[in-house]
């Protein structure tokens, strides 16, 4: 605070009544802010609640889970054996000759009719009912590994989701932490603001009453349009940061207020004991990569191995034709009543042994993607390695700077408080004090940075381990 003088003089009563003006318009700067004080405040773990259950790009993380776990559905259906059934009326002619055919690309038309010396173009109506039952009892473990690779899959696709929770969590925080820095720095500079006003005002009149030259009213003006510079800067950085959190809400707010919780009244106790990564969700959906890519090998392997299936069948005939005496009756009802019923019963072993060459080039080919997939997984390993001793000396080294930063901040008040005196005692120039003022929003600036490092220190150390909670377990 400024020295209080006794006025004794007109000039030293228009002194100090700019003073109190300055207090007062001070004081209408601190209004706006103890009401916005009051504005509902979300805390850290509201916020990570409302990421995990609004994010687009999580719920399609989990839409590709429940679509995994309708291919396994899908792949044990091969079990069941295959009914079709069929059921046909046609208008066609009735020629035929002895003889085979090659059925045109598996549509085969029925070579059946009446063997005459001339053909007969009339047509006829016919009619064609079957039912054929193909179950495939012995397939040689084939299905078996196509639901394996199904369920591997389906792994896959909930360790892709509980890495992307997890990595979207870690962002939320981390974005938390970078808002409240921008919050607090906007009142440490609001606060620098509010001493670059009444500093300006009282320099203002006490140049107006001669008691100092004209060039500090000028110098003033600079330091408080320099301070609104910077107040309005971290405004922008604040505004930014908190469209970015509420982004990773899946709500945008034009404005968000989040609780500082126990951020600023304590620093982390940690050890320095590394946590293990190796449960860390990227590591476990990169080896989830590798056992999915194994499971498609060895379905892809076995889709050489032949089939043994048990067939059986029925159906039933009609036609315009008559089986007696080769007659033709070209009316509807003629041509589909039944004449003759057939069934069959029986097992097949299909074996297409040419297949072989299609399915060793892709058994290499998966297996290449095995590769693919270990050396992945050991490019994620090695990173999270770094990350983890990156994190613990970024850790160890922030709670150093945190521990300082109260020791700079009374230092640098001490210092303004003492160049404040002298400046209105006249014994040393507005520059001396301008630069204690600046030294002192540094160290208001300094504290509350170091401070939200350290958490993100902490934060960055959880997301190394893959355990939130190393994080959590300390906000209060």
């Amino acid at each position: 605070m400024f020295l209080s003088l006794k006025p004794q003089s007109p000039i030293r009563q228009k002194y100090f009544i700019s003073i109190r003006n300055a207090l007062l318009i001070t004081g209408f700067l601190i209004i706006p802010k103890l009401s916005h004080a009051q504005t509902e405040k979300l805390r850290l773990q509201e916020v990570l609640e409302e990421g995990r259950q609004n994010f687009p790009f999580l719920k399609s993380k989990k839409a590709e889970v429940r679509s995994a776990e309708n291919r396994i559905k899908s792949a044990k259906t091969d079990y069941l054996p295959t009914l079709v059934v069929q059921d046909q009326y046609t208008f066609s002619t009735n020629n035929s000759v002895a003889g085979a055919f090659w059925p045109n690309e598996g549509s085969a038309i029925s070579p059946s009719g009446g063997i005459r010396p001339e053909n007969i173009y009339t047509g006829v109506f016919g009619s064609f009912t079957t039912a054929l039952v193909d179950w495939r009892v012995f397939n040689f473990g084939k299905v078996k590994a196509n639901v394996n690779a199904a369920k591997a899959d389906l792994s896959r696709s909930q360790a892709d989701y509980e890495n992307e929770l997890f990595q979207h969590q870690v962002r939320i925080a981390d974005a938390y932490l970078v808002l409240l820095i921008n919050q607090k720095l906007v009142e440490a500079q609001r606060q620098n603001l509010q001493r670059a006003l009444v500093f300006k005002q009282v320099t203002d009149a006490a140049v107006s009453s001669g008691m100092r030259p004209g060039v500090d009213s000028s110098l003033a003006a600079a330091e408080y349009a320099k301070a609104k510079l910077s107040l309005l800067e971290s405004q922008r950085a604040e505004k930014s940061q908190g469209l970015r959190l509420s982004e990773l809400t899946g709500q945008l707010r034009d404005s968000v207020q989040i609780d500082t919780m126990g951020f600023y009244s304590q620093l982390p106790v940690t050890d320095s004991q590394n946590e293990s990564f190796l449960k860390n969700p990227a590591l476990l959906f990169s080896q989830s990569l590798i056992d999915a890519s194994n499971a498609r090998s060895l379905a892809v392997k076995r889709a050489y191995l032949p089939s043994v299936s048990i067939l059986g069948a029925g159906w039933g005939r009609g036609s315009g034709v008559s089986n007696k005496d080769d007659s033709f009756r070209t009316d509807f009802g003629s041509g589909v009543k039944f004449q003759v019923y057939n069934y069959l019963f029986g097992i097949s072993t299909r074996w297409n042994l040419t297949n072989i060459i299609k399915v060793r080039n892709d058994y290499k080919a998966e297996q290449f993607q095995v590769e693919r997939f270990k050396e992945l997984y050991q490019t994620q390993k090695l990173q999270l390695d770094r990350q983890s001793k990156d994190a613990e000396m970024q850790l160890q080294l922030s709670l150093e700077q945190a521990r300082l930063t109260p020791v700079q901040l009374t230092a640098a008040r001490r210092a303004f408080n003492q160049a404040e005196a002298r400046y209105q005692s006249g014994l040393t120039d507005l520059f001396t004090l301008a630069q204690s003022v600046n030294a002192l929003n540094r160290a208001e600036v300094d504290r509350f940075v170091t401070n939200g490092n350290v958490w993100r220190a902490l934060l960055m150390k959880a997301a190394a381990a893959g355990d939130l909670s190393i994080f959590l377990n300390q906000v209060k």
